[in-house]
């Protein structure tokens, strides 16, 4: 780690920033609970426990259960930097989740967000063979 402040940060002092940054805008604790979850693979017990421990954001990473294998299609600008071009995996996965709850306070759908494959090509009729 090459020191960071942000590595240092505790993970439950960002947490309700991000929580008040979404009520906002009127969406709620669970949903930036549920983008964090996809995002890390915490499980609710989890994400709690890293809440009440005081885990910093370096750890509060390392100990993620597993990142989501569609975390790539995570892309635009955090800070004026691309998240899809920042060198260091730390300083990516910390710019993914305040992407990932940026767009949940912009008020896109919680399907776009998860990067559900074929969100946007989903059709409402069964399809024929």
């Amino acid at each position: 780690m090459d020191g960071h402040r942000v590595f240092r940060m505790s993970f439950a002092s960002i947490h309700p920033l991000y929580v008040q940054k979404a009520e906002k805008k009127g969406r709620s604790r669970a949903e930036v609970d549920e983008v964090i979850r996809w995002l890390t693979g915490y499980d609710e017990a989890g994400l709690e426990e890293a809440i009440d421990d005081g885990r910093d954001l370096a750890t509060f990473f390392a100990n993620a259960p597993a990142m989501n294998p569609n975390v790539e299609l995570i892309t635009g600008v955090v800070c004026g930097v691309r998240v899809e071009q920042i060198d260091d995996p730390l300083m990516q996965q910390i710019r993914y989740m305040d992407k990932l709850v940026d767009e949940l306070a912009r008020g896109k759908r919680m399907s776009s967000i998860l990067r559900s494959p074929g969100a946007a090509t989903v059709s409402a009729a069964p399809r024929s063979r």
